[in-house]
C-alpha cells in the first residue's frame, strides 16, 4: 500500500557522483513514498548500489541532495547519520553475514548493539524474525551449512531487527533459481503490506521487478531514463528501454 501523505521516504536531488574520470551518476532526481516499493533497473555498471550505498552515507555525494525520512544526509555528522542508519536496513547482494555466529546470533548482532534489550529479550525477537521469513529451523546452523536462498531470507531478518521504516535491497535474487527467486520477491511483497515500509530494490532481474515494483526507475549514463509503473515500461517506445527490457526478458 503506498501512503503519499507528505514528506516521502526519500527524496535525491540533483546527484552527481563520479570515481576519477567516470561519471556514475549525472544528476539523479528520484522520490520514494511511504509504504512504495521502487525498483531500479540498468545496466552493469551504471551506477545502480551506488545509489544504494549513498542513501545510507556509506560513500558521498559530489553534490546534490539526499533526504531520508526528512533528513538531509549529506550534512550529517556520523552520531546523526547513524540515528537515520537505524531506520533503514539493507540486505546485501551476497547476504554479509557473520561466518563464525550462528544464523540467531547473526540476527541479535544489531539488537545487541544497538538496543538495551536483555539477552533473553533479544533472542525472544530473534527468533519471531526468523520465523517471519521462515528460517526459524535454521536458528542454530552457521551460514556456510545454509543455501543461498536461506542466507537471504536471514539477511532480511537482520534488516528488519531494528523495525525499520525503509528497506534496500541489492540483488535480492541474484544467483538464486527461479523459484527460490520468486519467494524472496514474494517475501519483499508481504512485508511492503504488512508493515507499510518504502523499499528500494536494485536488481537487473526483469522477472523480479515486475512481481515487486510499484514504480520503476530506469538508470543510463547516470541519470533517470525512465520512471513509472513497469507496464508502463514494457510500453515505452523508446528505442534503448524496448532494447534492454526484451533483452532482459529473455535471459
Amino acid at each position: 500500500m503506498v501512503t503519499n501523505n507528505g514528506t516521502p521516504s526519500i527524496r535525491i536531488a540533483g546527484v552527481h557522483k563520479t570515481f576519477g574520470p567516470q561519471t556514475v551518476l549525472d544528476g539523479v532526481e528520484m522520490k520514494v513514498e511511504k509504504g512504495e516499493t521502487v525498483v531500479i533497473l540498468g545496466r552493469s555498471g551504471t551506477g545502480k548500489s551506488v545509489l544504494l550505498r549513498l542513501l545510507i552515507g556509506l560513500q558521498a555525494p559530489d553534490s546534490g541532495s539526499i533526504e531520508v525520512l526528512g533528513r538531509e544526509i549529506t550534512r550529517l555528522g556520523l552520531d546523526e547519520l547513524n540515528q537515520v542508519r537505524k531506520k533503514v536496513g539493507f540486505v546485501f547482494q551476497y547476504s554479509a553475514l557473520y561466518d563464525s555466529l550462528t544464523v540467531q546470533q547473526n540476527v541479535e548482532f544489531p539488537l545487541e548493539h544497538h538496543t538495551h534489550l536483555t539477552p533473553e529479550e533479544r533472542r525472544e525477537q530473534a527468533r519471531a524474525l526468523l520465523a517471519r521469513v521462515s528460517m526459524e529451523e535454521a536458528a542454530d546452523k552457521i551460514p556456510a551449512q545454509i543455501s543461498g536462498g536461506m542466507k537471504k531470507r536471514v539477511g532480511v531478518a537482520r534488516a528488519l531487527a531494528l523495525e525499520p521504516e525503509i528497506v534496500l535491497y541489492d540483488e535480492p535474487t541474484a544467483g538464486l533459481d527461479p523459484i527460490t527467486a520468486a519467494e524472496i520477491d514474494d517475501l519483499i511483497r508481504e512485508l511492503q503490506k504488512e508493515k507499510n515500509m518504502s523499499s528500494v530494490v536494485v536488481t537487473h532481474e526483469m522477472h523480479s521487478a515486475s512481481r515487486v515494483a510499484d514504480r520503476v526507475a530506469l538508470l543510463d549514463q547516470g541519470r533517470i531514463r525512465f520512471e513509472g509503473t513497469f507496464d508502463e515500461l514494457r510500453r515505452s517506445g523508446d528505442d534503448f528501454i524496448s532494447r534492454f527490457v526484451s533483452q532482459a526478458l529473455i535471459r
